[in-house]
């Protein structure tokens, strides 16, 4: 039996789904981003990946604690 293996980049959430996910704008999750409330990984051609924990951590009030 084969298992798709996942890298850790596909774990992670474009800044569409995040941003959806959020309930807000790509826009909005960009000026995160630069205020420092949130950390995007950088694909290696420069697309936004975030991390589930930190889009759930900003859901619950957890983020910058």
């Amino acid at each position: 039996m084969q298992t798709k293996h996942t890298s850790p980049d596909e774990a992670r959430l474009s800044i569409g789904e995040a941003a959806s996910r959020l309930g807000v704008s790509t826009d909005t999750l960009r000026r995160w981003e630069k205020a420092g409330r949130i950390t995007a990984l950088r694909t290696p051609t420069g697309h936004r990946r975030y991390a589930p924990a930190d889009i759930n951590a900003l859901l619950t009030g957890e983020a910058g604690a």
